[in-house]
């Protein structure tokens, strides 16, 4: 494999990556983001963080089949562990695992960021968790994209810390505040399709007279309505 090619949405994550930056990819895999990075002469100094001995043990073959193990660290810890305060860590990808788990990963490990970092998250689901913990902790959405690659509608969320708080309400939360804004083709498609999975699931459960709580039929309603406005 050429190692400076990376999928699709790999592709469009490295874009949002600044040049020069000193990167941490959490959950690295094969560190096939970093290694690219530095072979294009994009980023100056990486690590690569994985909590799992075969991805972890993967990465350290990439890195050593491209004699980079001097400028990419590939580290064995928990999440935000792998980053040392002598790392000086500009930028942090997490890539690849649900927004719940994204969280939960900056959540358990706030002491090992500084606040300067921009974080690039390619969440598989479960944005809106993840927005809402970006806004809870002092973070400004400036950058929303959405592609659709092998059957699937990936997100991408770019945030930085801001000097003032940001609030955003609870469709913005749901749908991502700069989505709203621009709502771009891929965007709109994206929701075309959930609305059509939702209104199958819901049809299901009416079909089937299975009793759902009332909480979860009320969300459902709510967000087949939010999305049917979007649509127009």
């Amino acid at each position: 494999m050429n190692q400076q090619t990376l999928s699709m949405r790999l592709e469009r994550v490295a874009a949002h990556v600044p040049l020069g930056a000193r990167l941490a990819d959490i959950g690295s895999d094969h560190a096939y983001l970093p290694v690219a990075l530095m072979r294009r002469g994009l980023i100056t100094a990486a690590v690569a963080g994985e909590v799992a001995r075969t991805p972890f043990h993967a990465a350290q073959r990439t890195v050593n089949d491209n004699d980079l193990h001097g400028q990419i660290s590939v580290r064995l810890a928990d999440g935000l562990a792998a980053i040392k305060p002598d790392d000086a860590i500009s930028a942090i990808t997490l890539c690849g695992m649900g927004g719940e788990t994204i969280r939960d990963i900056f959540d358990s490990g706030k002491a090992h960021l500084s606040g300067h970092e921009r974080l690039i998250l390619q969440p598989n689901g479960g944005e809106q968790a993840l927005r809402q913990w970006l806004m809870d902790n002092g973070y400004r959405i400036v950058c929303e994209e959405v592609l659709h690659e092998n059957r699937f509608d990936y997100e991408i969320i770019v945030a930085e810390r801001g000097s003032d708080p940001v609030t955003y309400d609870a469709r913005e939360l749901f749908f991502g505040p700069l989505h709203l804004q621009a709502r771009c083709p891929a965007f709109l498609h994206k929701w075309q399709r959930r609305l059509s999975q939702r209104q199958k699931t819901l049809g299901q459960f009416t079909r089937a007279q299975q009793a759902l709580p009332e909480d979860k039929i009320l969300a459902l309603k709510q967000e087949m309505q939010w999305i049917s406005e979007l649509l127009g």
